[in-house]
């Protein structure tokens, strides 16, 4: 796992230079003559035949661990998502530009599974070195915190509002060259990162943590970074996200058409400072948002097939040169108002570059051959988005080196450099809110202490608190209540009347519109305080949720719930690390008036 637990002195040593600068693991990447890259980029693109072009511009998930021989269960589901039945042959037959791995497509378990993966489907797009044949641009959504894809014994660094806690650019870059190294070892060289949206909805349902935080300089000064950390010695494509900005919403793009009712003025001021210094700072990708943004574009079309959006605002007013990636096709925010046919084509006359998981590969490759066929779109047009795709593989070498050192990237994955880097990074993100009572910091004793609340498989939280207490003399008791029934409320209360001190960890208890029952996080919180033992309550995401839990008197964000945050949060609560975090965004209390609970800004110490 990431982090263990370490001595004082240690840590104390850690938090002295907060950032010590990453050992030298490779020099910087050499500067790519810019002849050179259109050199390679002309004589590629005059060798691909339409088919060919057409492919570079899709870019999907595939199911299996291996490029040749996938399980087969993996089988079956290539062959129904694409008619064939390895990865290998999903790349060959529609000559992919792109594939994003996912967990749940089977195809992320080890570093050396990975890296091997990816040797074999570029080893499938370069086919037998014929002319045309280019190498793949592999990505996936490693954002950190919450939303990560690459298991342990991966860096595993807390998301972006945790950084705007911390309020340091240099942590930021830290994190994302890190992520960036580790990502690149596996042959990944397209993370779907830094987050630019100003979260300022603490209603968005799809956002949240995975914000910076609701100030726009904040933002953009983190998102820079981050755009430094990944395209640096990381050498990886940074992708800021999600463009004009998805921060001000209640609705979640996934799921329905969300409309930002931002003016041209408050676009300018909330939404565009990330994306402006995101382009300042060289990234070479922006994500679209499935977002209705009236003010930029009044036709009622997702800003992911707005021409006025990405092609008047992104390239022409803010000036960006590189590839516009559309988020997802296969969401309903682009969906809700053309077929899947006619989505990917008004992508591209939109000025969008890399189409990204149609909900039919085929049916969208096909209406984009069609497409030039009849006029709509023209050859020309197809190259412009062909040649920043291959501009970006050329200039992270995949023209030269498309595959990577197996040997090589098992030792880079979860070096130790990579982990002490990441509880550098964590410890100063958490931020103490509540402490009426004087109860924190504890001291080392033998007490009981129950730990109870919010639980993840991938991370046990509640179980790694309980060690925690354990290692400090406690008598810890480990008991998970994720989104708990009456009956598990009224025994967890029970247990709890019994122990001296009760830790809850609460996850987006806030949002009572989801089909799971979150409120009942509330009532198990309610029930804890009413046993009259002192109850620490711990927010592992949405700072947010503190509005909604009347009566307490101690309170801590994480902003996540990795084995780091956990680590850290235990040491705080014993004294042995300051909280340092302040809150990055403004918590507003839960009657929807507006009022200010805490402020941006606010944080305690001890």
């Amino acid at each position: 796992m990431p982090t263990r637990l370490t001595t004082v002195t240690t840590w104390v040593a850690a938090l002295a230079t907060i950032l010590t600068p990453l050992p030298a693991q490779a020099a910087a990447p050499p500067a790519h003559p810019a002849s050179n890259e259109r050199g390679w980029v002309t004589s590629t693109l005059r060798h691909m035949s339409l088919e060919q072009k057409v492919g570079q511009l899709f870019a999907t998930y595939v199911y299996g661990g291996d490029a040749t021989e996938p399980t087969a269960a993996d089988r079956a589901a290539n062959r129904a998502a694409f008619g064939v039945e390895t990865p290998a042959e999903v790349i060959d037959r529609y000559q992919l530009g792109g594939v994003c791995y996912f967990s749940w497509s089977h195809n992320l378990d080890s570093p050396r599974q990975i890296a091997t993966l990816s040797n074999g489907l570029q080893r499938a797009a370069l086919g037998d070195g014929a002319k045309g044949r280019v190498p793949l641009l592999i990505s996936t959504d490693q954002e950190q915190g919450t939303v990560l894809r690459m298991p342990s014994p991966a860096a595993q660094f807390p998301g972006a509002m945790a950084l705007g806690a911390a309020r340091s650019p240099r942590a930021a870059r830290t994190a994302a060259e890190v992520t960036g190294r580790e990502l690149s070892a596996v042959g990944i060289r397209q993370p779907y990162a830094p987050i630019a949206d100003v979260n300022v909805n603490p209603g968005n349902p799809v956002i949240g943590v995975r914000s910076f935080g609701a100030d726009p300089t904040l933002v953009a000064d983190l998102t820079a970074a981050q755009v430094d950390g990944f395209q640096g010695r990381a050498r990886v494509t940074a992708v800021a996200k999600h463009f004009p900005g998805h921060g001000d919403t209640a609705t979640d793009s996934h799921t329905g058409l969300p409309v930002i009712n931002h003016s041209r003025a408050e676009w300018d001021r909330i939404d565009a400072p990330p994306f402006r210094r995101a382009i300042q700072a060289g990234v070479e990708s922006i994500m679209t948002a499935h977002i209705v943004v009236p003010a930029l574009d009044p036709s009622g079309d997702p800003a992911t097939l707005s021409p006025t959006i990405l092609t008047g605002v992104l390239r022409g007013e803010l000036g960006f040169r590189g590839v516009i990636v559309t988020d997802a096709l296969n969401m309903a925010g682009v969906r809700a108002k053309y077929g899947d046919e006619r989505v990917p084509v008004l992508a591209l006359k939109a000025g969008a570059d890399q189409l990204l998981m149609p909900p039919d590969l085929a049916l969208a490759r096909a209406a984009v051959l069609r497409a030039v066929a009849s006029g709509e779109l023209t050859e020309r047009r197809i190259d412009e988005s062909v040649r920043r795709i291959l501009g970006v593989k050329y200039r992270q070498g995949l023209a030269r080196s498309p595959l990577v050192d197996v040997e090589q990237a098992v030792r880079t994955v979860g070096a130790p450099e990579h982990l002490a880097a990441v509880t550098r990074v964590t410890d100063p993100t958490l931020t103490a809110v509540r402490n009426d009572a004087g109860l924190l910091p504890l001291p080392r004793a033998d007490r009981s202490v129950l730990v109870t609340g919010w639980d993840s498989a991938a991370f046990a939280p509640v179980a790694t608190v309980a060690d925690g207490f354990t290692a400090r003399d406690a008598r810890a008791t480990a008991r998970p209540a994720t989104l708990p029934s009456d009956a598990v409320i009224a025994a967890t209360a029970a247990q709890a009347a019994e122990h001296d001190l009760t830790v809850v960890l609460v996850n987006k208890a806030w949002d009572t519109t989801v089909t799971d029952p979150r409120a009942t996080q509330q009532r198990l919180v309610a029930a804890l305080l009413a046993t009259g033992r002192p109850v620490v309550v711990v927010a592992v995401r949405d700072p947010y949720d503190i509005a909604y839990l009347p009566g307490l008197s101690s309170y801590l964000a994480t902003y996540s719930y990795t084995r780091a945050a956990m680590d850290a949060l235990v040491r705080a609560l014993h004294g042995e690390l300051s909280p340092s975090g302040r809150l990055p965004v403004t918590i507003p209390t839960a009657d929807g008036t507006g009022t200010v609970l805490y402020p941006y800004g606010h944080g305690l110490s001890w």
